[in-house]
């Protein structure tokens, strides 16, 4: 099959290329997906996950990539849930080879159905900033309707799937960034922009029931003192040096979860959801739009079939 693959963890991104690469292998509990759009984290070359397999072996050269969509090709000995043919979307094991290319061997565990009336671009775009966001708000930062949710990074694609999530749940949505971002957040159903770049933004906050940080550094250690009592500081970036007076602080780092997928799909198909998708290119451009993904806005989809 084609992939795109890179052999040199020390090169990394300028190392990758398209080639022949081996078919992937089924165990129990699998499914083959053929591809027809994927998605990667434009730092996800960086994580030790990549290199490694769940042994921590090594295990390159690796193939990037971890949000997919696409139909089932195969389904292995012992695999259960979904049958060959069906349309899936998932987000993939760190510890294995990913999603940019013709097929991936998932975890039948880490995909849902998707709806025929889904684009598979629009699709590919879901997973990672869909989950993530999901997880913050409402797993570990425990989100109800009624409470108040400061986003930092509301412009980032993390950022924009919480401000959408937190809003359809009824919660008031202060979201933050740098100017820039301030219409899109706006529009994406935010009540109100903080720029970060102004002097004493906490005050222009208030108090929150919760922070979602996706910036990390000397704004979330800023972040503690805008948590109200009983209040919690989530963070995707880094543990958090500052914990709030009266309060929670946690970091976590988003897990595949069917039953989350299927919330995001839910949230999707009403409207409430809108995948925010930046450049699309073919598989054979994937590299350099590996290497120029930072700094864009949007997720960047690989359309693959």
């Amino acid at each position: 099959m084609k992939a795109v693959r890179t052999h040199d963890r020390d090169a990394a991104a300028d190392s990758l290329v398209v080639e022949e690469a081996p078919y992937p292998y089924a165990g129990e509990g699998d499914v083959i997906v053929k591809v027809h759009a994927a998605s990667f984290t434009p730092d996800e070359l960086s994580w030790p996950a990549t290199w490694v397999d769940r042994g921590g072996r090594d295990r390159a050269p690796v193939i990037p990539g971890h949000e997919v969509s696409g139909e089932v090709a195969e389904v292995a000995v012992g695999t259960t849930g979904l049958s060959a043919g069906q349309r899936v979307i998932g987000l993939t094991d760190w510890n294995r080879d990913g999603t940019l290319a013709e097929y991936v061997a998932v975890e039948a565990r880490n995909l849902a159905p998707l709806p025929a009336g889904i684009d598979h671009v629009q699709a590919a775009a879901l997973p990672m900033p869909g989950l993530t966001a999901w997880q913050g708000l409402f797993i570990h930062g425990r989100l109800e309707a009624g409470q108040s949710v400061l986003v930092h990074g509301a412009g980032g694609g993390v950022g924009m799937a919480a401000t959408q999530l937190a809003r359809e749940a009824g919660a008031r949505v202060i979201g933050t960034g740098r100017a820039g971002s301030r219409d899109r957040v706006l529009e994406l159903g935010a009540e109100v922009f903080v720029d970060l770049e102004q002097p004493g933004w906490e005050e222009a906050v208030g108090r929150v029931d919760l922070v979602f940080d996706a910036l990390g550094g000397e704004v979330l250690d800023r972040s503690a003192a805008v948590v109200g009592p009983g209040g919690t500081l989530v963070s995707i970036v880094q543990p958090p040096n500052v914990r709030p007076e009266d309060g929670r602080a946690m970091y976590f780092i988003v897990e595949p979860n069917r039953g989350h997928l299927l919330e995001i799909i839910s949230r999707h198909r009403e409207g409430w959801l809108r995948p925010v998708v930046g450049a699309v290119h073919p598989l054979d451009r994937a590299p350099e739009a590996f290497r120029a993904k930072k700094g864009t806005v949007g997720k960047t989809v690989i359309h693959v079939v």
